[in-house]
Parts: C-alpha cells; sequence; structure tokens
C-alpha cells in the first residue's frame, strides 16, 4: 500500500492505494475508502510517482445566459443521479444524493428548467463548488 500527503485548495488530504484490479482501484482517502474505476486498465500502480486524480467536474463554457451550473455544497462521494440529460425539474426537485461525513445529502435544484448537461457519475468524488449538472 502506498500513502500520499495531498494538499488541495487548502484542505489536507491523505491518500492511499490499496488493491489494484484491472480497471478498478481501492483507495482510501482520510480514512474513508473509495472504489474508483478507470476508463482503461491499468497493468500496474504508479510506485515513483503519486495518483492524479483529474477533475470531476471541470469547468465548461456555459453556452447560454439561461445555463446556470448546480455546484456540490461541500465535497463528498455521489451516490445516486435522480434526472437524465433533458429532463425537465423544478425548483427543489431532489436532483442527486451526496454522501458527505458519512451523510446521505440531498441535492435539490436550484431553479426550473430542462437539464442540460449531468458533470457526475455515481462513485465520483466531488469538492466543494465543482459543477454536478447544467440546468437551462
Amino acid at each position: 500500500m502506498k500513502e500520499y500527503k495531498f494538499k488541495i485548495s487548502g484542505k489536507d488530504y491523505t491518500v492511499s492505494v490499496d488493491n489494484v484490479e484491472e480497471n478498478i482501484i481501492n483507495v482510501t482517502v482520510n480514512g474513508s475508502v473509495h472504489r474508483v474505476e478507470l476508463e482503461e486498465k491499468v497493468a500496474e500502480v504508479p510506485v515513483a510517482r503519486p495518483v492524479v486524480q483529474r477533475p470531476v467536474a471541470a469547468a465548461t463554457n456555459v453556452s447560454t445566459t439561461n445555463d446556470k451550473p448546480l455546484k456540490s455544497p461541500l465535497p463528498g462521494v455521489i451516490l445516486d443521479i435522480f434526472v437524465k440529460t433533458g429532463d425537465t425539474v423544478k425548483q427543489g426537485q431532489k436532483v442527486v444524493l451526496l454522501e458527505a461525513m458519512k451523510m446521505e445529502n440531498n441535492i435539490d435544484a436550484d431553479k426550473d428548467g430542462v437539464v442540460k448537461e449531468i458533470k457526475v457519475s455515481r462513485g465520483d468524488s466531488v469538492n466543494e463548488g465543482d459543477t454536478i449538472l447544467i440546468i437551462g
């Protein structure tokens, strides 16, 4: 098991790579175990370099002024997504279930509109302020 120390946006994280099986890696982040699915299979775990996690929800150019990103209010793991691209949502409608600090948190639409894009998947880790989806 290889352990790494990260500082992201001023917050300290201790990350260890526990197990690798093809495209599934078990990692522990600050004591919380996560199962990470990679897009491609890996032959071996890098030993000399720290694992670099790509941002889950990278900033994108929003196509119209009516489009509004729904951002994560706190860091956590996406447990469930209750909408699909193209779905019509109402303000206050539950759209995502986020686990943070061992608690489940409903993330609600902050305006009426249509889901233009979903930026996360089940199991993704998000930081506070990461874009979860875009409502237009």
